[in-house]
């Protein structure tokens, strides 16, 4: 005979008040970590914007130059190697907003019908040209202004002027000071491999315990690492553009090659990750607890996994790991292969991600594969 109703419903309730406080501590993170590495970005928009109005308006003399600001931040919104692009677009997507604006305006004046055709026509020659979509809405948007804003013949010319101030501005500050597109991919692949510790060790726990519920939050929680890797491919992208186009960091492009060259065999760890809590689920579901050795390397891949993240945090390639990998190989070709199937696959996901690990420290393929014996 079960619980009564009541005590059923209360501890159903505070199960799922657990569940939403541990996702809504998960979540606060997350927005807190995205602010971290967005607080670089949004400094310089800021300071970006407030120096390009200060130009416009006290260099140039515009009385209102809106948009000087507006450009500046539009042009660093997008990430570094799409900047110069974005800015020569918005440049001459504005240039010709306000010429089609202006001379509309000199000859039908302003009002709603004008606005329909001024921003038709505009857009039109924008795409004619064969024009981006940001080049198309700046010379819709810039030809409406001059129409509406600025219906005096010959004022547009400054509302141009202006957005070529902000975008000038938006690329000088990108070039002087990108510093921290180059630190953090570094960070995010460090954070990748403390979190593939993390779930090892919560394998390693439902392993032990044979616990299925536990098994499969492991395997839900592997599956989430698919987002990690975007993240480290945007950002890994965006430093190599750093390192190409700007020449105060150009010595820095080894380094950032070489954390560019960490996201394949990460790619391929995540995914034997993937396969290893998989079959750790299968293994708990049917109740086939595994043998103490296999514990034991799973203990000691957690203790690899983290050294190399607090390499990687120390601004160091994590290549000293590569005699604690070899060690883990070895212990793993002697184990006794007398379990269930799904226990053997777990070991050999624990050798094939060795071999992604010496890869992560700077080894080919095949020489990671050499240093992994064959099981005896």
């Amino acid at each position: 005979m079960g619980p009564p109703p009541l005590l059923r419903l209360t501890l159903r309730a505070f199960d799922a008040s657990e569940r939403t406080a541990r996702r809504g501590t998960a979540s606060l993170g997350r927005r807190a970590r995205r602010l971290r590495f967005r607080a670089f970005m949004i400094a310089q928009c800021a300071v970006t914007a407030g120096l390009a109005y200060w130009v416009a308006g006290r260099v140039l003399g515009h009385p209102m130059p809106i948009f000087a600001p507006v450009a500046a931040i539009v042009c660093l919104g997008f990430s570094f190697g799409q900047r110069f692009s974005r800015a020569v677009e918005m440049a001459v997507g504005v240039a010709l907003g306000v010429l089609v604006g202006d001379v509309f305006v000199r000859v039908f004046g302003s009002g709603p019908w004008q606005v329909v055709v001024v921003a038709g026509v505009a857009m039109s020659i924008a795409t004619l040209v064969g024009a981006r979509n940001l080049m198309v809405i700046q010379a819709g948007v810039q030809s409406t202004i001059v129409v509406t804003l600025l219906p005096a013949a010959g004022e547009g010319v400054s509302r141009w002027l202006d957005a070529v101030v902000g975008c000038a501005l938006a690329l000088l500050v990108t070039t002087v000071a990108p510093s921290a597109p180059l630190v953090r991919p570094r960070i995010l692949v460090a954070e990748a491999l403390t979190e593939v510790s993390g779930t090892v060790r919560a394998a390693r726990e439902a392993l032990a315990t044979g616990d299925p519920g536990m098994a499969e939050e492991v395997l839900a929680r592997a599956r989430r690492s698919e987002t990690q890797l975007s993240a480290i491919e945007e950002a890994t992208r965006e430093g190599m553009a750093v390192v190409r186009y700007s020449p105060f960091v150009r010595a820095h492009r080894p380094q950032m090659e070489s954390i560019a060259a960490l996201y394949e065999p990460l790619d391929r760890l995540m995914r034997n990750l993937r396969v290893m809590t998989r079959r750790t689920a299968v293994a708990t579901f049917h109740s086939e607890l595994p043998p103490p050795a296999y514990l034991e390397l799973m203990d000691e891949l957690v203790e690899v996994l983290d050294y190399m993240a607090g390499e990687l945090y120390e601004r160091r390639l994590p290549t000293a790991a590569q005699k604690r990998l070899v060690r883990l190989a070895q212990h793993s070709a002697r184990t006794d292969l007398r379990t269930s199937l799904s226990n053997i696959v777990v070991l050999a996901q624990i050798r094939s991600m060795t071999v992604d690990l010496l890869q992560l420290c700077g080894l080919s393929y095949a020489d990671a594969r050499d240093l992994v014996p064959e099981l005896a």
